[in-house]
């Protein structure tokens, strides 16, 4: 493993690569995807640390190798969070190391609060990466109004090191909330848990997470804010939920672990023998994939974002795979496997085809990026 410390060093490792690299900070997400064809690592773990934090004017500067933790501690400092609420994947893969911010950006990873603001793809205000050719790319900048350049930032956000590596990330922060507060509605089904959350999305009381748990089922619906905020709006949204199934509080703090679990699907982790996919389709369409995916399996299922993500836990197999993409393209929506036996992930198509014209765009994106294809060959799709 190659692992500089240095932008510097980054450049010179592409430079002299003569095979493809597989790309990764903490390779906390190794086993996301499918397994990289590459017989040696170029890994960010040593680019770390803090390079500007502007707490005033909410934008955080650091190194990609920067452990999540490291970030969220200095935030939680001066009061203040990653909005989008990326999760802590370390428990769903089995591994120690934390995750990057790096990791975060490349994957594009959010958790509860996306419904509300946003994914990490949105606070992104300026990225620094190394292109396949060894050149230092500059996109984006680091104040809020900011229109330097191609946005080359939405690009590299969620292309899993496909196209470049990271070296620096800006970002915009956001103040921390004060209180929180969970209201859990015991529901008699799925389909009246979706529309106990999406009566509390479309309410004016400012949803922060809405999740549901198949089991009970019970629906879980967030306020965050200062503290007598959160105690007008929760008596006000309860009143409004009682026609849904009987109502309870969650004060803080076991509030805020619960979205903690929630965030990092702990629900559903039953171990590193099942395989994990993460769907996303329209909430509406989630009574019948989960009665769908029930059917084919002994399914274990957390349903997010109002119940347009789900992640769903079962046996690693062909067999379970297909029925997870029956039921998908069923719902109209779009799958990836999450995590699962890397046989299973070399096997089988881990996120839906792309369309002719959208792969052609993407086949000139990379050409332009990356023209020898040296960065994580066969992590997306097999041959690319």
């Amino acid at each position: 493993m190659n692992a500089p410390d240095t932008e510097a060093g980054i450049v010179d490792a592409v430079l002299a690569a003569r095979e493809p690299l597989a790309i990764e900070g903490n390779g906390s997400k190794r086993g996301l995807l499918r397994p990289v064809q590459a017989a040696e690592t170029l890994s960010t773990r040593n680019l770390s640390g803090i390079t500007l934090y502007k707490p005033t004017e909410m934008v955080l500067s650091a190194r990609a190798g920067t452990p999540l933790p490291e970030i969220e501690a200095t935030l939680a400092e001066r009061g203040q969070m990653l909005a989008p609420e990326p999760p802590d994947t370390h428990a769903l893969f089995g591994v120690r190391q934390p995750a990057t911010i790096g990791g975060i950006v490349a994957t594009n990873l959010s958790g509860p609060r996306r419904i509300n603001a946003g994914s990490i793809r949105d606070h992104l205000l300026g990225i620094r990466f190394v292109n396949g050719r060894g050149e230092v790319v500059r996109s984006g900048g680091r104040v809020l109004k900011n229109v330097t350049g191609l946005d080359l930032c939405k690009l590299l956000a969620g292309s899993h090191g496909t196209l470049g590596v990271l070296t620096e990330i800006t970002m915009k922060v956001l103040p921390a909330t004060e209180a929180t507060a969970t209201l859990k509605v015991a529901v008699p089904d799925i389909a009246t848990g979706i529309r106990a959350l999406s009566a509390g999305l479309t309410s004016p009381y400012g949803i922060t997470g809405a999740a549901l748990l198949p089991m009970g089922p019970t629906a879980l619906l967030r306020l965050e804010d200062f503290a007598e905020s959160v105690t007008y709006r929760a008596a006000r949204l309860r009143e409004d939920l009682a026609r849904f199934g009987e109502v309870s509080m969650v004060e803080a703090p076991e509030s805020r672990l619960l979205w903690r679990s929630i965030r990092d699907a702990d629900p559903i982790n039953g171990g590193p023998d099942h395989a994990i996919w993460r769907l996303s389709i329209r909430p509406s369409a989630a009574p019948a994939l989960v009665a769908a995916l029930q059917e084919a399996f002994a399914a274990r299922l957390l349903l997010d974002w109002g119940g347009g993500l789900v992640w769903v836990a079962g046996p690693a197999t062909e067999e379970a795979h297909q029925a997870v993409l029956a039921a998908t393209i069923a719902a109209r929506g779009s799958y990836t496997l999450f995590r699962a036996p890397e046989p299973l992930r070399a096997a089988v198509a881990v996120i839906p085809p792309e369309a002719p014209a959208l792969a052609a765009i993407a086949a000139r994106v990379k050409a332009a990026l990356d023209p020898a294809g040296l960065f994580n060959p066969g992590r997306m799709r097999a041959g690319q």
